[in-house]
């Protein structure tokens, strides 16, 4: 994924940072645990809202220590291993595998050299993830190939792309769940809004370097940011609808400065041209 997916911190109660904070670090523990000592630098705050997302309902939460991958002389509170954790995990790889595939193709030899290499090693991860999860891997392969095509044909239309990559996203909600439609319905629009987003943060390079955007292919090379951002506003709503209608519980507020504050605030930092500097900053410090 991309980055974009992270919470407002000033806006955190102390309790809900600290939950955030040890989901963040639980997942860390368990991509190490599952896929080695590679897998934690793929971690982000969009796979850390993935695991948020996918936690069964819970009153309140539990933490434990374990030992910190960066510094394994510090122990911190963190989430313990749990079947959310583990399906993000697992998740998460797959998707950062096909992500560093599709960078290969994008860019020349010689720029795709590190995604290249990257992907060699981590593809023994990918193959016991995509073992474990075939048919959410099957799921992102099909549309990753499906938007390639559309790509090729520089599709001008917004919806067919990213509908193509939303469809992508919805495939990691647990079809067996009692939530599943809910979380369905969230992915699906949070997928949509991130390709858009991403187009949109990418478009100035994207035209330097005369690579397919569907923002310009759509509104032309300078897009247009007033139509954009109506219909990324649709997709924030329908988050919004989606989450109202299920039970997250305590890790509701979180959930809600993410999707409330965080994304809005990604949303006009990516148009006013700030977001290169702030997705640099570390949420776990009160600047933002």
């Amino acid at each position: 994924m991309f980055g974009y997916v992270r919470p407002l911190r000033q806006e955190l109660k102390c309790r809900d940072f600290d939950l955030y904070r040890a989901t963040y670090c639980g997942l860390c523990r368990c991509l190490r645990r599952r896929y080695g000592a590679l897998a934690p630098m793929f971690l982000n705050f969009d796979f850390t809202f993935l695991a948020l997302l996918l936690w069964q309902p819970e009153p309140d939460f539990s933490l434990c220590r374990g030992r910190c991958h960066a510094n394994p002389l510090v122990k911190k509170p963190m989430c313990p291993d749990s079947p959310a954790l583990e399906l993000a995990a697992d998740e998460s790889i797959i998707l950062a595998w096909w992500k560093l595939k599709d960078s290969v193709q994008d860019e020349s030899l010689l720029e795709g050299m590190p995604a290249r290499s990257l992907s060699v090693l981590l593809y023994p991860a990918y193959r016991k993830a995509a073992g474990l999860r075939p048919e959410f891997d099957r799921a992102v392969r099909s549309s990753l190939e499906e938007l390639a095509a559309l790509e090729e044909e520089r599709c001008p239309s917004l919806d067919r792309t990213a509908d193509t990559f939303a469809r992508l996203l919805r495939s990691a909600a647990p079809e067996e769940e009692s939530r599943s439609r809910v979380l369905a319905q969230l992915l699906y629009h949070l997928g949509r809004w991130i390709y858009l987003i991403d187009a949109r943060d990418d478009l100035a390079e994207d035209r330097e370097a005369g690579r397919y955007n569907p923002v310009a292919a759509r509104y032309g090379p300078e897009g247009d940011d007033e139509a954009l951002k109506l219909t990324l506003d649709h997709s924030l709503g329908l988050m919004g609808a989606a989450f109202q209608l299920g039970d997250f519980g305590c890790r509701a507020p979180i959930l809600e400065n993410i999707l409330y504050l965080g994304l809005p605030l990604v949303q006009r930092a990516v148009f006013d041209g700030s977001w290169s500097q702030i997705k640099k900053q570390k949420i776990w410090s009160n600047r933002q």
